[in-house]
């Protein structure tokens, strides 16, 4: 295969695994397991293979103090509360309804840019900012199924909690490689579950098979790999592409709601859907032209 099929082939496999998220995070909660629990040692059990990857690639680095400093505010932090709240929205909200909302983390880029820097603010960036807006506001209006008003209020939160987590980063990443900058956004998350869960009593080790089996997923399969995968997608087409390849995550997760978990999926879901997704592809293409 050429190096376009090779990316194309990574990136779509980082957005099936970023896709089954939800999936094993239903099955956790299913086995009894705490949120502190479940990303205490999905952002523990990622952080130790991925140093262990970079170390055996000869890639790994120790950033400045400074980038340091950045890595542990963004992950204890922004990419910490994102999680937290995506899991907690889990408790109210199907996977797939989940996944769809939290898409809308472009728009709340594009807002933010807004108040930042108004004069990046294009009339395309704005009618995407409608496509999604929309998209959220018609399955949410309409009510179908899976949908609970505080859950799209809670994955909402997640999403403007990533949009804070991709602007600080983008600036961090103007002197630190991604995978460089990952490595220590990771253990700072997981260290801030570990404390946190410790602290109120909500840590308690897995027990069981289906237990554990979920964490093990979760760390593995919907975080490290699709971590790398798409990190190797970029290496061969470019962030751009990636990124908007990497919008087919929400589908796969709808997918396999429904056909893992048993989720209803409504037209109304699959049109508000579409309508996040290509707000999200417009915003892409447009920070690229």
């Amino acid at each position: 295969m050429n190096d376009e099929t090779v990316g194309i082939t990574l990136v779509v496999a980082s957005a099936v695994g970023f896709g089954t998220l939800g999936i094993f995070g239903v099955i956790a909660a299913d086995a009894g397991l705490t949120i502190p629990t479940v990303l205490a040692l999905r952002f523990g059990l990622a952080s130790v293979v991925v140093w262990a990857v970079l170390w055996h690639r000869g890639t790994f680095r120790l950033p400045s103090g400074r980038i340091l400093a950045i890595a542990f505010a963004l992950g204890a932090g922004g990419y910490a509360t994102q999680s937290a709240l995506y899991f907690f929205g889990l408790e109210f909200m199907s996977a797939g309804m989940v996944a769809i909302v939290l898409y809308t983390y472009p728009a709340f880029v594009v807002c933010l840019t807004a108040l930042l820097h108004p004069e990046r603010v294009t009339p395309t960036l704005v009618g995407a900012l409608g496509l999604s807006i929309g998209g959220v506001a018609l399955v949410t209006g309409v009510d179908p199924v899976g949908v609970d008003p505080r859950g799209v209020l809670v994955v909402l939160g997640a999403a403007f909690a990533y949009s804070l987590y991709i602007i600080v980063s983008q600036r961090a990443l103007t002197t630190v490689d991604a995978e460089t900058l990952t490595a220590f956004v990771l253990p700072a998350a997981a260290t801030s579950f570990f404390v946190f869960g410790i602290g109120t009593g909500r840590f308690a080790m897995p027990v069981g098979a289906t237990a554990w089996g979920s964490v093990l997923a979760i760390a593995i399969l919907a975080t490290v790999v699709p971590v790398l995968t798409f990190f190797a997608g970029i290496a061969k087409i470019g962030a751009s592409r990636a990124s908007i390849i990497s919008t087919a995550e929400p589908g796969v997760t709808v997918a396999l709601g429904a056909l893992v978990l048993g989720e209803s999926v409504s037209v109304v879901t699959l049109v508000g859907g579409t309508l996040v997704v290509a707000g999200v592809i417009l915003i892409q293409r447009e920070g690229t032209a």
